[in-house]
């Protein structure tokens, strides 16, 4: 359950980022390569509340927590943040190009969220 929980999460951060990434590049007019910047972090950190109240059923976030979550997923943003930007710079729209590589983030976010920050501890 918690798996289904966390790749719904993911869905609809994906299509939040999307619509941020919209905003920031088509609207303001700011360049994909800080427009992908400041989308993925606005996602990281609404995200990290979902996840922790939602998906693992925590009640004690932390300053220390929220560390850790942005630790973790710092593998699966580098992924991310370079396929989206090779992509684009190879002639794919940066939309498509940010939700291709999503893909490619997914198995480190997976792996650091399921297996460090989250995982369960034996007594």
């Amino acid at each position: 359950m918690r798996l289904a929980r966390w790749f719904a999460a993911g869905l609809a951060f994906m299509g939040l980022n999307t619509v941020l990434l919209y905003g920031l590049v088509d609207k303001l007019k700011i360049p994909v390569i800080i427009g992908t910047l400041l989308a993925a972090e606005a996602c990281t950190l609404l995200r990290f509340a979902v996840n922790h109240y939602w998906v693992f059923n925590r009640r004690d976030p932390t300053c220390a927590h929220c560390v850790q979550y942005h630790i973790a997923n710092a593998g699966a943003f580098v992924v991310w943040w370079v396929t989206a930007n090779v992509l684009t710079v190879l002639g794919m729209h940066y939309l498509i190009a940010s939700i291709v590589a999503v893909g490619f983030s997914t198995v480190v976010s997976v792996m650091t969220n399921f297996h460090w920050i989250w995982r369960r501890h034996h007594t």
